[in-house]
């Protein structure tokens, strides 16, 4: 499974239907729609500024990611970015490596 970093934020029908639902049964919806593509949700806030929701939830592949944000965002009430997560120990990995790279203009 590969963590994934959610920002999201409500837009016009979703902000309504928000207020009508309340924080709580959104925070559901979101859990059974990452069910729905073998996922799960580790953490779910709120916040307000510049981002309406944020968290953190676990899916099994990149094209689960695609799909998931595909379906969300042409809902047209919630715009939502995905935001792929490395663990220290992916890090370690990627450092061992050593690709093959010319820079523009060299």
């Amino acid at each position: 499974m590969s963590k994934y970093l959610f920002q999201a934020n409500y837009v016009g029908e979703g902000i309504k239907g928000l207020m009508h639902e309340g924080g709580s049964k959104r925070r559901e919806a979101v859990a059974q729609a990452l069910v729905s593509v073998g996922g799960s949700l580790d953490s779910f806030y709120y916040a307000f500024g510049e981002t309406d929701v944020l968290g953190v939830f676990d899916l099994p592949d990149q094209a689960s990611a695609a799909a998931l944000s595909l379906m969300v965002n042409s809902s047209g009430a919630v715009s939502l970015r995905l935001t792929p997560l490395m663990t220290p120990e992916d890090l370690d990995e990627a450092a061992k490596k050593t690709p093959s790279y010319r820079p523009p203009g060299q």
